[in-house]
């Protein structure tokens, strides 16, 4: 039971990243690779602020969104003159950049949060405690399951509403076509600004969920194949609906799970489970490309 409860806590944790990812992909074809940093950056605001000041959940929570906002003005931005592929290493860039401070703002010592050890470097911060919502304490994997689950709904109903509303349509209007969505006068630039703005901040909430349910955060958080990783999530899964990212995130937290029941040695289980995500991707390209709960022509990644 427990190890049922630990992976569903990890797929609501996924889901909530692959339906904000799902929003800048899929709903505005902007393709980013940067979205596992802001994970990160939630992740470390609430580890920082809880570990050293001890601050509760729903304010750690407020002051990791805003950490997130500022530094998605850098991805923003760059929208406004970047495109295709030009845009995409943009991205790239920025994910490294967040890798490399949160992987060197160390000076080896024990004062973890400090202007000269923000991060602890490589070696991560330990002994992050549980959220802590309204006095609260959500401590255990039951409560914790139905925490992260509860958020995961909420996510994904303030989601759904977004894409479904006015402001949606004028965001697949911008993906379309954007030089006729700016012929009618609507300002395309602060649609892109206003989407990846929402899509950092529900990443940085699932970087605090995750942090506070392990208890420990270090660098690979903001790796590279992190991204990869959602962004094969969402486009295994479909982009631009709101079923496809919970399927892809799904699909791809489970594939590992089922692996560890074949007796594969330890030292090329990893690379078999990116042997299956590589290969269910070229056979979704050939097969089924809009996705496994894709629409079909209604996909569009620039």
């Amino acid at each position: 039971m427990n190890y049922i409860l630990h992976i569903l806590i990890y797929i609501d944790i996924y889901i909530i990243l692959a339906l904000s990812l799902n929003m800048v992909v899929g709903h505005s074809g902007l393709l980013t690779l940067a979205h596992s940093s802001f994970f990160s950056i939630g992740a470390y605001s609430y580890s920082i602020l809880s570990v050293v000041l001890g601050l509760d959940f729903i304010l750690c929570l407020i002051i990791g969104f805003i950490v997130s906002l500022v530094f998605s003005l850098l991805i923003s931005l760059s929208s406004w003159r970047l495109k295709g592929d030009y845009f995409v290493l943009a991205t790239i860039a920025f994910q490294v950049i967040v890798f490399t401070l949160l992987n060197n703002w160390s000076d080896n010592s024990d004062n973890i949060g400090t202007l000269q050890n923000l991060t602890n470097g490589s070696h991560g911060i330990m002994n992050i405690p549980p959220p802590v919502v309204l006095g609260f304490v959500v401590n255990g994997q039951s409560s914790m399951f139905i925490f992260a689950t509860t958020l995961a709904i909420l996510c994904g109903l303030i989601i759904r509403r977004l894409n479904s509303s006015p402001w949606g349509k004028l965001l697949h209007i911008t993906r379309e076509d954007e030089l006729a969505a700016r012929s009618l006068g609507k300002n395309t630039r602060k649609i892109k600004l206003q989407v990846i703005a929402f899509s950092c901040a529900f990443a940085s909430l699932a970087g605090a969920i995750y942090a506070g349910y392990t208890g420990y955060i270090d660098p690979t958080s903001a790796s590279l194949n992190g991204s990869i990783l959602l962004l094969s999530m969402v486009i295994i899964g479909g982009t631009g609906n709101f079923i496809g990212p919970i399927v892809g995130a799904a699909t791809l937290i489970l594939i590992p799970e089922f692996l560890r029941f074949v007796n594969f040695p330890d030292i090329v289980s990893g690379n078999i489970r990116l042997l299956l995500y590589g290969l269910m991707l070229i056979i979704l390209m050939h097969v089924r490309p809009w996705g496994i709960a894709g629409n079909k022509g209604k996909t569009k990644v620039l």
